[in-house]
């Protein structure tokens, strides 16, 4: 069999693409010279590749196999090049890192501005989505590195435990719950429960039935609000129901958001409460637009993975870029 790292390069164009046209413009090629090659290499594996579906070739089972062996062989090939580039001194060239959205947003620019500082030539492209996506990415060669909030149980997969990230439960200041909730901050735990004060009646914001007694909030208070939670499929997602559903089993009420920028202003106008990383809610936590609630329920927290592919070729940049992080 006569592979070369040209057909395989073609083969991906191809399946990124969706046409040998597209694809030829992007190499650069013929048309004519980019089909012989998908060809060249389907011959020899003695199977399709590609489903043709009007003008649009669509990769098959057979191509799904092979792509993520073409992704590993043409990353290596990178770093070949990335190794003995600039006279052999190997310069560190781009970092390609996917990050899940409270990552991607509150935690790595300021990782990014820090490394930066040690590593000026270095080249960031930054992308962000949920931790599924993110994971997806890495487990298919799309990206170098991954940050994900969730766990990942993908064994091609290999992942290292980053940093502990708080959880807290907030509600707009003005709500029952956060007028009922007394005590501590997001970094104590809540005082013990004082004696009952006269009954009080909720009238809105949180979903409370009741705010007769001040003091840490009981389970009951808490399953009795609306909660405004990330969609399925988010690391925020999962570790929220990680964190709360051993001590609240029903959180009744429910609205789904896309994003936790969204949930923490709708949180603030009063729709609901909600639990975030406390990185994400800090600015209107200290702005007075937002109260962290105290609550008899343990210290919540979850823990922040770097993720990268276990056949990835980690290059010179890579390999400082993960030790940075991980010291």
């Amino acid at each position: 069999m006569r592979l070369t790292l040209r057909h395989l390069q073609i083969f991906h164009a191809v399946a990124l693409r969706g046409s040998t046209t597209a694809a030829a413009l992007s190499l650069p090629l013929s048309q004519s010279a980019t089909s012989a090659a998908l060809n060249e290499l389907a011959r020899p594996l003695g199977t399709t590749l590609f489903d043709r579906v009007g003008k649009r070739l669509l990769v098959n089972d057979n191509g799904r196999t092979l792509l993520p062996a073409t992704r590993a062989v043409l990353d290596g090939a990178r770093v070949i090049e990335t190794l003995f580039s600039a006279g052999g001194r190997g310069a560190f060239g781009d970092l390609n890192v996917f990050a899940s959205t409270t990552i991607g947003n509150y935690v790595l620019p300021g990782v990014f501005a820090r490394y930066r500082e040690l590593h000026s030539d270095v080249r960031l492209v930054l992308r962000i989505g949920n931790s599924s996506d993110v994971i997806a990415a890495v487990r298919e060669y799309e990206t170098d590195l991954g940050f994900i909030e969730g766990p990942c149980h993908d064994g091609d997969i290999r992942v290292l435990p980053w940093r502990e990230d708080e959880l807290v439960i907030v509600a707009a200041p003005g709500a029952p719950l956060a007028v009922a909730s007394q005590g501590a901050g997001p970094m104590r735990r809540a005082a013990p429960t004082r004696a009952a004060s006269p009954p009080r009646r909720a009238t809105s914001g949180s979903g409370a039935r009741s705010t007769a007694s001040r003091g840490p909030l009981r389970p009951e208070q808490l399953m009795a609000a609306t909660w405004l939670l990330r969609e399925p499929g988010s690391g925020t997602r999962q570790a929220v129901e990680q964190a709360l559903l051993p001590h609240l089993p029903n959180l009744g009420s429910t609205m789904t958001f896309g994003s936790s920028e969204a949930i923490k202003n709708a949180v603030a106008e009063g729709l609901g409460i909600s639990c975030l990383s406390l990185a994400v809610v800090q600015d209107l936590v200290n702005a007075g637009r937002l109260k962290v609630l105290a609550t008899r329920l343990p210290r919540l927290s979850r823990r922040f993975s770097l993720i990268h592919h276990r056949g990835k070729v980690l290059s010179a940049s890579l390999r400082a870029f993960v030790a940075y992080c991980q010291a």
